[in-house]
């Protein structure tokens, strides 16, 4: 009986143990996660990892030799489908628009998220936006109660002498973002300095979101683009048109801006975010923009640029200028032309498009061949050349030579050009096993 008796508590003993350490019964079961899913973001395609040869073919016809061969390894991530367009960075603009009149104007706790005892702000004293309220009652809404916020906007507007037929027209000046962001490469360089600290390595920006839109002229002398100027931010007709006349900041800012957005949704129901979004670097480009297709000199293949039937498969400057040859006078429709093989539209062509990627000439010496990138966070007091970024995929005004999936040229971080805009891009999280079924 003593025995039996001490079998019993020997079990219960393990059961009770069992219980107290979560039910692992002691062992290493890990910490416990809510399962993660991958998913395709909205309006992204995934574009799989592996292997290309990057830099020109050995069709190198114009024989510009601008960069060597070499071969290199991109993992999988995902991309915009098309450029972004002028309706999705519009709604950044207004975003700022919005948290600027809100807490700089209007002062009003309504528009306010509301913490326990309803006094308005957190234990910290700040204050977060309700976007949620902001959604159903718009500050600019002309509806019921918007009278009382006029009066408080109106400091948001053009004065006096700068005011046209005395309209009330956005100074698009106050537009300003700021953000920071951890500069990794930078920590990972004087990680084993003990006088270095997390603040040396966070990078704070702020930016004016507003493109600029006199690009149209000043990119151009001689050249009647009034009419741009105008209409192509501003005009429906143009909503679906890739952006321009931002710079490499501006894009920059957007990506961060567009991880914050996605990101304080997930927290909202409680769900693991997705990779930040960013802007590719230079061989995530040109991987994406061959679609899986191997020493071909164009997004479509080549190694020409009109198809059997003699129509130009992008948008560029053929012949010796006969801009609407190709459909397009300027820019055309972000889904123009048929994709390539990944689903990626106007991967040459329409718009240029900014990369991650700082710009040296010899760079493919040097870069490494597993996800190969050359970055520089270039200061305002650093010289010019360290501002270079690498531009891609050539534009509405290029000749055909910029089209080619190797070709790759520079423009300065805070210059805005009418021919460059840019499109994000987010790392592919792995997954379980399980999960990939």
């Amino acid at each position: 009986m003593k025995q039996i008796y001490f079998l019993i508590v020997v079990v219960a003993g393990g059961l009770l143990s069992g219980c107290g350490g979560g039910g692992d019964r002691g062992e290493l079961t890990g910490v416990p996660q809510r399962s993660f899913k991958a998913e395709v973001p909205y309006g992204m395609v995934y574009i799989p990892g592996g292997s290309f040869m990057m830099g020109q073919t050995d069709q190198d016809v114009t024989f510009a030799q601008t960069a060597q061969p070499k071969q290199v390894t991109e993992a999988p991530f995902f991309m915009d489908q098309t450029e972004i367009t002028n309706s999705q960075y519009k709604k950044f603009v207004f975003w700022v628009r919005d948290s600027i009149a809100i807490t700089n104007y209007v002062n009003d706790n309504k528009y306010y998220l509301q913490p326990k005892g309803g006094r308005g702000a957190n234990a910290s004293g700040k204050k977060y936006i309700n976007w949620a309220y902001v959604k159903k009652n718009p500050v600019w809404s002309s509806k019921k109660g918007a009278a009382s916020n006029r009066s408080k906007l109106q400091g948001m507007f053009y004065q006096n002498e700068d005011r046209v037929f005395d309209r009330d027209e956005l100074d698009v000046r106050l537009l300003k973002y700021n953000y920071a962001l951890m500069v990794l490469r930078d920590a990972a360089n004087h990680r084993n300095d003990p006088k270095s600290r997390r603040s040396d390595f966070i990078l704070r920006d702020t930016v004016t979101v507003y493109p600029d839109t006199l690009v149209w002229l000043s990119d151009f002398s001689y050249a009647a683009n009034e009419p741009m100027v105008e209409a192509y931010f501003s005009h429906p007709a143009f909503r679906n048109y890739p952006v321009v006349g931002v710079t490499w900041r501006q894009a920059r800012a957007f990506t961060v801006w567009r991880t914050r957005y996605n990101e304080a949704y997930k927290n909202s129901r409680h769900l693991p975010p997705r990779a930040d979004y960013r802007l590719p670097t230079e061989g995530e480009f040109e991987y994406a923009a061959r679609g899986g297709r191997l020493g071909t000199d164009y997004p479509w293949g080549g190694p020409y640029i009109k198809n059997a039937k003699g129509c130009l498969l992008a948008n560029f400057k053929p012949g010796r200028g006969n801009y609407t040859d190709d459909g397009g006078a300027y820019t055309v429709n972000v889904r123009s032309y048929f994709p390539n093989d990944y689903g990626l539209y106007n991967m040459a062509g329409n718009v240029a498009e900014w990369t991650s990627s700082a710009f040296d000439e010899s760079a493919s010496t040097f870069v490494h061949d597993l996800a190969p990138t050359f970055a520089v966070e270039a200061k305002s007091s650093d010289p010019e050349v360290l501002k270079r970024k690498v531009v891609r995929g050539g534009s509405w005004k290029d000749i055909g030579y910029f089209l080619q999936n190797s070709t790759r040229t520079y423009e300065y971080q805070d210059t805005a050009k009418s021919y460059i805009g840019f499109r994000c891009v987010t790392s592919y999280l792995g997954r379980d096993i399980k999960d990939k079924r």
